[in-house]
């Protein structure tokens, strides 16, 4: 059934404000996949905050236009099923990745971040960068450590004097 006009509208309005906000976008042909594991993958997409659309081609060119994922236009070929990373920079990283290793039929075609386009080798290396919980504890523990060195080194005087004087008293007790 052919789209209306109006219709076609809503779409670009749709992924144009999506891919606004987006912090990366990954585009993968979908072509041999059932119904069962699209749907599959769309219920693990809303768990992990990614959005994914399939939308011709012709349409999604006119939705990132002006957007800093312009640069995947002429990459735009073929059945492909845009993904966008909501939330975190590779979250529609780690959902292609884990749902393609189950399912060799999705093959990822355009990975984009930051306004430049990466090769689909790139998708390997964003599904590894951390999430943001996972980088404020790394942050945390970098600003932590000199902390407990300090004080380490302050207590470890009072330490060792303890350590000797339990020392000459199991010496004294034992003789």
């Amino acid at each position: 059934m052919a789209l209306r006009l109006d219709d076609k509208k809503a779409i670009v309005t749709e992924v144009a404000a999506v891919a606004a906000k987006a912090h990366s976008v990954i585009a993968a042909e979908y072509r041999g996949l059932t119904v069962i594991e699209l749907t599959k993958l769309r219920k693990s997409a809303r768990e992990s905050g990614v959005y994914i659309r399939v939308v011709k081609n012709s349409l999604a060119r006119r939705a990132v236009e002006g957007t800093d994922f312009a640069c995947i236009q002429d990459g735009l070929v073929g059945p492909l099923m845009l993904a966008f990373s909501m939330e975190d920079p590779g979250s529609a990283a780690r959902l292609i990745s884990e749902f393609s290793e189950e399912n060799a039929k999705l093959k990822t075609k355009l990975v984009s971040i930051g306004g430049q386009l990466f090769s689909a080798s790139e998708l390997d290396r964003l599904s590894k960068l951390p999430t943001y919980e996972q980088s404020i504890s790394m942050l945390m523990s970098v600003m932590k450590a000199p902390i407990n060195k300090f004080v380490q080194t302050l207590v470890e005087p009072h330490a060792k004097l303890v350590r000797t004087i339990a020392a000459v008293k199991a010496q004294k007790e034992a003789a």
